[in-house]
This record gives C-alpha cells, structure tokens and sequence, in this order.
C-alpha cells in the first residue's frame, strides 16, 4: 500500500543553523547548505536535483548517515569504510519521523558501489558467517556483472518494499532502457510501502508523476516541474535542435 502524509517514514529535515561554526568550511560552504530551507518529503519520491557542485551528494549522504546508513552505501548493518571522507553534514541536520517504523532501507551510492560489492564478498567469505549476504542481491557475485547489470539487480532483488531508500545518482551505469526499467521498479516499490529520495542527472528517472523535484542552484532550493529543471530543457534544447547546438559546440574546432 502506497504511503500518505500521516504512515510516511521521513517528513521532514532541518538544519540546525544556529550550531554552525563558519559557513566558510566544507559542508557549509556549498550552495545547498549557504540557501538551506526546510526541507519536507513527498511520502512517495522527493527528487534532489541540479548541477555539479551544489551539493546533492553531500546532502543525500548526510539524510542518510543520520538515518543510521553507512556513509559509502548499504543497509545499516554495513560498516565498511574503504576511506573515511565523509563529511559532518550528519551532527547538524535535524530529522523529523513519523509515527510508523520502516521494515528495510538502503543507501545506494554510485561512487562507492564497487567498494559495497567488495564487502559483501568479504562478509560472505568468513567462517561461520551465517548466510550468505549476496543471496539477497541474487545470488551471483556483483563483481562478476556488469556495472549496469549490479546496480539493477540491487534495484530488483535487495529492495523489497515498506522500506526508505535513498539513492545517489541510481542512473549512472543504467542505460536508457534500464533507467525506464528502474522507474517501472520504483513505482512498484511504492506500491508496497516504499518512500524513496533520489538524487539524479536523468530526466527519466526524475519523471516518476507521483513525486517532489526540488531543484539546487546558486540560488537555494525550489520545488519544480520536471519540464522546468535545468537537466530536461537542456535535454529537450538538444534534441529538438541538435545541429544548431553542436554548431555552438564546435565552432572554435
């Protein structure tokens, strides 16, 4: 059953401003944290969208590593940590629940899956270590799959709903199809009592209808419309003039 407003797991965060030591430093000096405003969840999808360096990663490790996830990805019974350089973002959000515990959670991270991929082979490689922790992503070893083929079989075997899963830049090794695949997915998560927040460059997966987009720029943070972010117009201004776009591209070759 979908999620509403009243049974959603994650409402809402906050940053605790006053304890902030300098907005000069990293995390705070970024652009999401300089223009931070209150952030409230769609009980469904809350996209966090916008260009490089505003600050979606940092902002989607921090919800996560304060909701108890490993900072390089997992469920919270990863503890793995090939090289500590996440930041602090964690200690100054403020993290409102609701009422209604989640059953499952993930936190999916492009940039460090192939490090995730690696500890589950370590785990299930001790003695006596119980099962076999890879049975759950499908039971063949994500090293020996493609980047593109890993990351779906996360998406379609270890997600299994009334769960919160927070994902970074889900499309980076996905084809166009196997991005259209991950939204089909993601619709049917949220039928069975997941909540998701995403962090992406795709348009596609940004489409899913029943869902929040906010928008990070040097401005702040904006609620939109799919057809008004930044990433589908320059797509659409592509692709309804390519020509004249690479012409502009190219015309100092």
């Amino acid at each position: 059953m979908k999620l509403n407003s009243d049974t959603q797991y994650i409402k809402s965060i906050d940053l605790k401003k006053d304890q902030i030591p300098s907005y000069n430093q990293f995390p705070f000096n970024l652009p999401v944290i300089q223009m931070f405003k209150k952030l409230t969840f769609h009980p469904n999808v809350t996209y966090i969208v916008g260009e490089n360096g505003m600050g979606k990663s940092t902002l989607l490790e921090g919800i996560a590593v304060a909701l108890g996830f490993n900072p390089e990805g997992g469920s919270r019974n990863f503890n793995f940590s090939s090289y500590d350089s996440h930041s602090i973002l964690d200690e100054y959000l403020r993290v409102a629940k609701g009422m209604f515990l989640p059953k499952d959670g993930f936190f999916f991270r492009a940039e460090t899956y192939y490090n995730l991929a690696t500890d589950i082979e370590e785990l299930d490689n001790e003695p006596l270590g119980g099962a076999r922790v890879i049975d759950r992503f499908c039971g063949k070893s994500l090293h020996e799959q493609s980047h593109g083929e890993a990351f779906f079989a996360t998406f379609i075997h270890r997600f299994e709903g009334n769960g919160v899963y927070i994902l970074d830049e889900p499309e980076a090794a996905l084809s166009p199809l196997r991005q259209m695949s991950t939204l089909s997915r993601i619709h049917d998560l949220v039928h069975q009592g997941a909540q998701f927040i995403i962090s992406t460059h795709s348009p596609i997966i940004m489409a899913y209808h029943d869902a929040k987009i906010m928008e990070l720029t040097e401005n702040g943070m904006a609620e939109r419309r799919l057809e008004e972010t930044g990433h589908y117009q320059m797509m659409k201004q592509f692709f309804d003039n390519k020509d004249r776009m690479l012409h502009h591209l190219f015309q100092d070759g």
